[in-house]
């Protein structure tokens, strides 16, 4: 198995980092092969500009979504961008860490996405039949996602009636918008809550817990999201009403 694990804390004495070499040392005595990018240590540049893409036109081409089949070339993206994507297609499976910042990942995270998840690689990708390859299928199909995620706040408020909501609604536009959109199958969440005032016996736990996860990273079921192209959805991409009649929300896209 080549795992590739992306880590976002510019602390890594942090209880994330902490967590991140557990991870890591548990995957290598399994047998894994893994690399890192660890965007902090990396300095990793979050914003997308025209020397990403060899020219200023070739920039808005990307930006804006041009339709032409030839909107991504490897060879005219920066060194960092190419380095990632080499990462990428060498992974058969991507852990994604980072601490919960304002319902959100770090800057840093969302500018790792812009910059390496181009049209052409992670999506803009067309199927023989001319649809558009996404939600299930394109370039990123057979690779397997797992998120784990540090939160500040306590358990009980992430939760059906917690004040900060649910965990699965917070990392929807992540995991469905953008993991799933690429075609990545998307492995449930392990998320460590009370970050700031893990006792020894908390930490002890969640490194288990990370372990066990990581013990059944080939064979865990993913989350069960509706591919696109499967029947589920109409020619406008609704969700047809023959399937989850009567709901709203984002578990509907949920194939259960």
């Amino acid at each position: 198995m080549n795992v590739l694990w992306i880590f976002a804390h510019p602390e890594p004495r942090s209880l994330g980092g902490s967590l991140r070499d557990e991870g890591v040392r548990t995957l290598r005595a399994q047998g894994a092969e893994v690399r890192e990018s660890d965007l902090y240590a990396m300095k990793w540049n979050p914003v997308v500009d025209a020397d990403d893409f060899g020219s200023a036109a070739e920039s808005d081409r990307l930006i804006v979504g041009s339709t032409s089949k030839n909107a991504f070339k490897s060879g005219e993206l920066s060194a960092d961008i190419r380095a990632e994507h080499d990462k990428l297609t060498w992974a058969d499976t991507v852990v994604f860490q980072f601490p919960l910042w304002w319902y959100g990942m770090p800057a840093i995270l969302k500018g790792w996405f812009d910059r390496v998840f181009v049209k052409g690689f992670a999506y803009g990708v067309q199927r023989p039949d001319g649809r558009t390859a996404r939600y299930g299928e394109g370039a990123l199909a057979g690779k397997r996602a797992m998120v784990v995620l540090t939160a500040g706040a306590p358990e009980a408020t992430i939760g059906p009636r917690g004040v900060n909501g649910e965990i699965d609604d917070l990392l929807f536009p992540l995991q469905h918008g953008t993991l799933w959109y690429a075609g990545m199958s998307v492995l449930p969440p392990l998320t460590v809550c009370g970050a700031d005032r893990v006792s020894p016996d908390q930490y002890d736990a969640a490194a288990e817990a990370l372990r066990e996860r990581l013990r059944t990273l080939s064979t865990r079921d993913p989350i069960p999201f509706r591919s696109q192209n499967g029947g589920d959805y109409d020619d406008a991409l609704i969700l047809r009403d023959a399937f989850a009649p009567g709901r709203r929300g984002n578990d509907v896209h949920l194939d259960v």
